[in-house]
């Protein structure tokens, strides 16, 4: 993506990563909450200028998070590229914020959003049953908004692009489940259904966790979010491997199948932009 927007590196295939970060928790105190969205100022602002993208969630895992694209537009100034910061939305609001929402994020530069359903199980309930009911009406309420969908690699592979090939998906780009190459194979055979129904040129951003450790609470904990390789995570924890190492082993095995575009989740905020780049430099060194 050097010196391009997010959509731009998407469309020209040249490889696009990005940094999936969360905003602040809302029922944070005002000192607290303040203390939060500096810090998520700063690591936008640094990961940005270093030619990365930038997602900000929206109610991560059911709970209720701070207004992220409110903050963004009150607080990142003109200095940071509106092209390279993509905010999510879920169906976890009501309509009428829904749509307000998209209609600012136009508005305030933001050409692309990610719309996905957000989890059923906890939080607040879905204003619509779908994501791509909300993405048909954002649509057609703002249709120069580039949009977003939802894939699982770990789901079944027809089923999945069969959502992906039907008109009503209505997304320019879709990101994906969290993916391992500790369990690489169903991401093989999602491409390949995806290759088999002549789908490439919507292109997919392929998300990846970044794991700290492998404490047991932990990652039981994730498993409830994410498709997570318990034993065999612990297992390469055992053998002393690094966080880092982790990371870039799943990066260099999704680029082995052919994967171009990427998110990283979970980095910590205050050094999200260090260990981005500590992953890429451990990507790029001879195995």
């Amino acid at each position: 993506m050097k010196d391009g927007s997010f959509l731009s590196g998407l469309r020209a295939g040249t490889g696009v990563m990005a940094a999936e970060l969360r905003p602040p928790r809302a029922e944070l105190d005002s000192v607290a909450g303040m203390d939060a969205w500096i810090d998520t100022y700063h690591s936008v602002r640094t990961l940005t200028r270093q030619d990365m993208a930038v997602f900000l969630t929206d109610s991560a895992v059911g709970t209720q998070e701070e207004n992220n694209l409110r903050h963004l537009v009150t607080n990142l100034g003109r200095d940071v590229r509106r092209d390279r910061v993509v905010p999510f939305l879920t169906t976890k609001h009501s309509l009428e914020f829904c749509m307000s929402y998209a209609e600012q994020a136009w508005q305030h530069g933001f050409p692309a959003l990610v719309v996905l359903g957000g989890d059923r199980s906890i939080g607040r309930p879905r204003c619509v049953e779908h994501a791509w009911e909300l993405r048909r009406m954002i649509r057609a309420r703002e249709p120069r908004l580039a949009l977003g969908g939802w894939a699982n690699p770990y789901g079944d592979p027809r089923r999945q692009v069969e959502y992906m090939a039907d008109e009503q998906f209505t997304a320019e780009f879709y990101l994906t489940q969290i993916v391992s190459h500790l369990d690489q194979a169903p991401v093989g055979r999602f491409l390949e259904e995806v290759q088999r129904r002549g789908l490439e040129h919507i292109p997919g951003v392929f998300g990846v966790f970044f794991y700290r450790s492998a404490n047991p609470g932990t990652l039981s904990a994730l498993s409830r979010f994410l498709p997570v390789p318990v034993e065999a995570l612990a297992a390469e924890f055992a053998r002393g491997t690094t966080p880092i190492d982790i990371c870039a082993r799943t990066l260099r095995a999704m680029m082995d199948l052919g994967v171009r575009h990427f998110y990283i989740s979970n980095l910590p905020l205050l050094r999200a932009p260090t260990t981005l780049q500590a992953i890429l430099e451990r990507v790029a060194a001879p195995a």
